[in-house]
């Protein structure tokens, strides 16, 4: 089949039959009935219909059918009973659903008919309506479903909160009063609740909808809700005074876990390392109650571009692997993929148009925020990256000391903190590198890391070939990683030894516990004569993770550990010029790889002649000596 007739047979499936007034191809499943209003054609009602008590009288009556039906249908109450504002000429027009919004509620109803409470985390693309049909979906809860169903709308800002509510407005505004549930005598149409601004009472419903924003979480907490739109957030404030995890945390936990009940949270993508980044991870791994759902630019129906008699061979040639694995991996036509070729243009990167743009979930994640590192550099380590080939540690090491290098003895535990990628092999000395950024003591503190790396696996990069993780004393993590120093040949060992520095208020700066450890340890890494370890300051800072962005950029890394990748994709640039970790991130993985990709472009090996361990051995007598200073540590 050649390219051109390969591209007819995709678009003709592209769009299947819906129609929301006869019910036909519509969400959910469906049975055959004679339209009482129109003899010899057939409507496809839900299921839930037959199992009505009202749907025996109501079946052969136009009027009590429609309005029965107005509270089973959500896609025949949306397309004859409510108008939407049209983004493009501004005119009202009937809310007719668009594939990702059929996608969308193709999820909440599968809830909802298994009576299980709705619970969704939704990424947002751009120009599909997601939040509109969310908010349409709340308010057919509200309108013809359920009285008395109070519903939160929630934004980063209280102005988002009360544009969505304005389609709530717009709705009711011209809402066909002949299919009105409320009670007699009411009308579809909002009424301030108790002279207040942020809430409304849907007339004839007993329902309220009140607004709120994560700039203020008070005003929202203590009240009775039963449905949640929590939208953009990603955006929401996060200090030490409030944080999205807590606030929501506070509303949602109100709500019960029952039948009809929602809570669906939204956002665009910020970034990585955030809360709304955090909870999709989750949602996607299956540990949250919340279903993810992520419409992709090419289930947009705008977003294609006509051939105009364009020559499909020549297409194909101008498209790069990225746009041609759109059609080989994803099924695309190619009027999709010119247009997203085209779209490409008006962006400086790739990344860029990725981010407005996403394919898949991580790219909206991956190319938002400020990262400092480019996200393509290190998405191809991903491929690399693999389960240990064994896990454990070091049996032993219970007094730090020169005894735990005399009879090191590993054991395998399949939850150990040592993870080990490839064992030690016989080598010439300088073969491995070993790193340790060192953490908090308490399991709330940051990570203690030792990284083992081979220089000569791979020639002109380095391979993570083992890794141990966790909390520890700082004098036990020294002579730990003295030890897997020495497992693995005698290695390079690099303290990044900010936190020994300033560990120390009296007595004499220079850094006690690698002195001691000097004297039974001979490779250790030293900055200057007298001066142990790898000194992270501003400048050196800087220096590492430049180079460390130039070695990802090269491919001379070869990784192992995805937790790495997750550190270098929520490394982050901030307003004020610096770099670190995003909010509630690491970066203890990702500065062991930065160190030992500088010191191994900077040196073959660091051995301490006789006179400098001569030196060193007097220095740590005279700490010795001195029990004050021992007591800190």
């Amino acid at each position: 089949m050649t390219l051109s007739e390969e591209n007819i047979r995709r678009n003709a499936r592209r769009d299947p039959y819906r129609d929301p007034l006869t019910g036909a191809g519509c969400v959910g499943p469906r049975f055959p009935h004679p339209d009482p209003a129109s003899p010899g054609k057939y409507l496809f009602l839900p299921q839930s219909m037959a199992s009505d008590p009202e749907f025996g009288e109501a079946s052969v009556s136009p009027e009590k059918l429609h309005r029965l039906r107005l509270s089973h249908d959500f896609e025949y109450w949306a397309a004859t009973c409510c108008h939407i504002r049209d983004k493009s000429s501004g005119r009202l027009i009937k809310f007719l659903l668009n594939k990702p919004q059929v996608e969308l509620l193709s999820t909440l109803e599968r809830e909802r008919r298994a009576s299980r409470p709705i619970r969704i985390i939704m990424l947002k693309a751009r120009q599909w309506g997601g939040s509109t049909l969310v908010q349409m979906y709340m308010a057919w809860i509200q309108c013809a479903v359920r009285t008395n169903w109070n519903s939160l709308i929630c934004a980063h800002v209280k102005d988002v909160a009360y544009g969505i509510r304005g389609i709530y407005t717009t709705m009711l505004d011209n809402y066909p009063a002949e299919s009105w549930l409320g009670a007699a005598g009411s009308l579809p149409a909002f009424k301030v609740y108790e002279r207040s601004s942020g809430i409304r009472e849907i007339h004839g419903r007993g329902a309220r909808v009140t607004i709120g924003s994560s700039e203020n979480s008070e005003a929202v907490r203590g009240a009775d809700y039963a449905m949640a739109h929590l939208s953009e957030v990603a955006f929401w404030a996060d200090s030490d005074r409030r944080s999205p995890e807590n606030f929501i945390r506070a509303v949602c936990g109100a709500i019960n876990r029952s039948p009809l009940t929602l809570i669906v949270m939204e956002s665009t993508a910020n970034g990585v390392g955030n809360f709304f980044h955090s909870e999709w991870e989750r949602a996607e791994r299956s540990e949250s109650d919340k279903t993810p759902v992520f419409v992709p630019w090419y289930k947009i129906d705008i977003y294609r571009t006509d051939l105009a008699g364009r020559d499909p061979d020549e297409l194909w040639g101008s498209f790069d692997d990225y746009e041609r694995a759109l059609w080989t991996d994803l099924g695309l036509t190619l009027e999709q993929i010119l247009w997203y070729h085209e779209k490409r243009r008006e962006y400086p990167s790739h990344g860029q148009m990725r981010a407005e743009y996403p394919t898949f979930a991580a790219e909206a994640f991956a190319n938002t925020g400020h990262p400092v590192f480019n996200p393509d550099d290190v998405e191809r380590l991903r491929p690399n990256c693999s389960q240990p080939v064994c896990q454990g540690d070091f049996a032993g090491i219970v007094e730090s000391g020169p005894a735990s290098l005399s009879s090191l003895r590993f054991r395998q535990a399949s939850e150990g903190p040592l993870r080990v990628w490839s064992h030690p092999v016989t080598c010439p000395e300088g073969r491995y590198i070993v790193t340790v950024d060192i953490g908090g003591r308490s399991f709330s503190s940051d990570f203690s890391v030792i990284s083992v790396f081979d220089r000569r696996s791979h020639p002109g990069s380095l391979e993570v070939v083992a890794q141990w993780r966790g909390h520890i004393d700082h004098d036990k993590l020294a002579w730990k990683a003295a030890a897997i120093a020495r497992w693995y040949g005698e290695a390079l060992l690099v303290f990044e030894s900010n936190t020994l520095e300033t560990d120390h208020t009296d007595g004499d700066p220079s850094q006690y516990i690698l002195n001691l450890l000097a004297q039974s340890y001979p490779n250790l890494y030293y900055r200057s004569p007298g001066m142990p370890g790898f000194h992270t300051n501003r400048a050196t800072k800087t220096t590492i993770i430049t180079h460390l962005n130039s070695a990802l950029r090269d491919d001379r890394l070869i990784e192992r550990d995805t937790r790495a990748l997750e550190e270098m994709l929520t490394y982050r640039y901030y307003p004020n010029g610096s770099q670190g970790a995003s909010p509630g991130c690491h970066d203890d993985i990702l500065i062991t790889r930065a160190i030992a990709l500088y010191i191994d472009s900077v040196t073959e090996s660091y051995l301490l002649s006789p006179d400098d361990r001569d030196f060193f051995r007097h220095q740590s007598a005279q700490f010795a000596a001195t029990p004050s200073y021992l007591r800190k540590l």
